[in-house]
């Protein structure tokens, strides 16, 4: 597998590539997840940092990295979000961050999820 097939892409490409590299599960749920944050949040700029997907409106709304067991969306700001549908399963002891860990047959909750986007968005607008 190459490690670098993104360079020189814009970051839409560069998380399009991601997406197909990871020829399994973890593909098509960073792929579903990446629909779901676009739906929330059809303002959201696509970026590539530190060699993962980033997702921001008005700052960091969350990345979204790969493991071999997982696929982890972090909430830069997440210890500041109400979290009604308790999706945050994993960052837990920081103060800042919070994040979301998706393994193979996890069922996406997309309305708490885009909830999550919307309060993320929106508290990285108030913060400015």
């Amino acid at each position: 597998m190459n490690k670098n097939p993104t360079q020189g892409d814009t970051p839409a490409k560069k998380i399009d590539a991601r997406i197909k590299e990871l020829d399994d599960w973890r593909g098509k749920t960073l792929a579903s997840l990446r629909k779901v944050i676009k739906q929330a949040d059809p303002d959201v700029v696509e970026e590539w940092k530190w060699n993962v997907p980033v997702w921001s409106h008005d700052g960091i709304i969350c990345t979204g990295e790969t493991y071999k067991a997982a696929v982890k969306l972090t909430f830069a700001k997440g210890a500041s979000l109400k979290d009604p549908a308790k999706l945050f399963n994993s960052s837990l002891e920081g103060n800042t961050r919070r994040a979301i860990d998706f393994r193979e047959g996890d069922k996406i909750d997309a309305d708490a999820l885009k909830a999550l986007i919307r309060a993320a968005a929106a508290f990285n607008k108030s913060a400015r």
